[in-house]
Formats: structure tokens, sequence, C-alpha cells
């Protein structure tokens, strides 16, 4: 009997999972909280219920993470006795480097793809999950569900390998390791309504709410703490996220969308990537394929 579709992708992320648990050594969960994490998570725990899931949660925190995504992800790591790892750039680095100050390729480089990199080859993990997704973005859709990165963590979408018939070649050579993706097949709609059947807890600012905000770059930013730089003046619109990055370099949008229903609705008639709100996109120098191939996540 043919699956639902939804079964359809949870089974398919599940059996990846398993496959990867089974053949590596070390995997590792990448974490950055935002719905796709929310349910990379929740099919985990199943994959591997009753036991808890195999391996640590790793959050590459920049220091400019939203308050309300850090306390989310506290919680969920209390309720289900996560093993959680977190990286960061040093605090000279952090200190040194702003969303205000540096250019979006610097930025992402020091406090995001550098931290990545180190915590990976500290811990010695062959093989790193995420949830990356095809309809994402053109360089994401360049990319395998077991995605081989070399020795020096960079990613050649000349080098990859074939994958028949749900038949993953995990084996890597010396200092090689993959970087896997169990949601490639999935869309934001199909995330949305898993979130929805499944009961998944989301941040919430995913949800819209009357917000204090800046127009930064043409992109409603959301000021979250006091760094904002002075002479502008926050205004409150009712708005929400549908991705969830640095709080200075991810645009909210204005949105009526205050539930998981109405949020399914709004997709449904969306035109735009979700990714249209990453200030950090911007730019050629920037580019995803460029800090993909540089090894960003």
């Amino acid at each position: 009997m043919a699956l639902a579709h939804l079964d359809a992708l949870e089974a398919e992320a599940i059996h990846l999972m398993r496959e990867v648990v089974a053949e590596c050594r070390r995997p590792v969960m990448l974490w950055s909280v935002g719905k796709d994490s929310a349910v990379m998570l929740h099919l985990a725990l199943k994959a591997f219920h009753p036991a808890p899931p195999p391996f640590p949660f790793l959050h590459v925190a920049s220091g400019w993470d939203f308050a309300d995504l850090i306390a989310h992800r506290d919680a969920t790591v209390a309720a289900h006795g996560l093993d959680l790892i977190i990286a960061s750039a040093p605090p000279e680095e952090r200190a040194a480097i702003t969303p205000f100050t540096a250019s979006s390729d610097v930025y992402a480089e020091t406090l995001l793809t550098n931290p990545l990199k180190a915590a990976l080859a500290e811990h010695g993990f062959d093989a790193a999950f995420g949830g990356g997704r095809r309809d994402e973005e053109r360089a994401r859709a360049k990319e395998r569900m077991v995605s081989l990165r070399s020795a020096s963590q960079h990613w050649d979408p000349k080098d990859q390998r074939p994958e028949l018939w749900n038949l993953y070649n995990l084996k890597c050579g010396p200092g090689e390791s993959c970087r896997v993706f169990p949601l490639s097949n999935w869309t934001e709609l199909d995330v949305w309504h898993y979130i929805a059947r499944e009961g998944i807890s989301i941040v919430p600012l995913y949800k819209a709410a009357l917000r204090p905000t800046v127009e930064r770059g043409g992109r409603l930013i959301v000021v979250d703490d006091d760094r904002m730089p002075p002479g502008e003046a926050p205004r409150l619109r009712m708005v929400r996220f549908r991705t969830l990055g640095c709080w200075p370099l991810t645009g909210a949008f204005p949105s009526e969308a205050a539930d998981i229903e109405a949020i399914i609705a709004e997709m449904a008639a969306a035109t735009t990537s979700e990714r249209a709100g990453r200030l950090i996109d911007d730019g050629a120098a920037a580019s995803m394929e460029a800090k993909k191939r540089a090894g960003y996540f």
C-alpha cells in the first residue's frame, strides 16, 4: 500500500538516520533550533525510541541569537535530556566582528563556519546531520542526501556520489566526513504540515506578534536586545519569521498568522523563498554555494 506523502517523507528520513548511525563511527546532529531542526529532533526521537538519540546535538551560537531561540533550546534540552554541545568563536573574535560592522561573508566565516568546523574536528565527528532542504536555495538543490566533505571540510559539488534506490555510500577516507540531509526532499510547506500533524513545539518567533522593528536594507529587523546602533527608532509591527538566524541579519515580514493553521494557509500562497529574509545571503561574494564550498552548513 502506498504511503501518504508525509508518511513517505518521514520513513525516508528515519531510514537515512538509522543507516548513518549503523554505518558511521561518531555522528552528530547540527541543531539550529529552528523549525527544520525541530522536525529533525522529532524524527530522531521517533527513529530510536524508546532509547534517546544515539548522538549529541551541536548548536553554533554566534552571540547574536534571538533570546526566544536560546530559551527554547534550553527548555528542549531539559525536556528530552539531550547531549548538547555549544560551539562559538573565541571571545576576541566575537568582540571584533559584529553584524553591523563586518561584511556578511566575513561575519559568516568568523562566527558561524569556523566554529562549526572547529567543533566537528575537535570531537572527531565523521557524519553531521543537517536540516537543509533542496527547495530552500539553488546551492542546496545540488547537494545529495549524503554529501561528502574533504579532509579540510570543503564541499565540491562535482565530487559527489550517486544515490540509487535509497542506497547511501557512507564510506569516508582518512579525514573525510559526510554531511547528511534527511529533509532534502521536503518542502517548506511539508515541514509546516508535519509540525501541525505531530504537534511539534517551535520557537514563538515563527508566529505573528507585535514586535519592535526597524527597516534595514529593505527588510524588517526585530530589535532583540540593546545592541542596536543608536539613531533608529523601533516601531511596533505585527510580524513573524519564516527562517531564524542572527537577529540583526534576519528579516521578519508582516503577518497576521499567529497559529500553525494560519501559517500553513499563508505558506500555501507564498511566492518567495524563506531565505529572502536572510541578509547574510546578500551579495555575490556571500553566495550560499561559496559558503558551502568553504564548509558552511
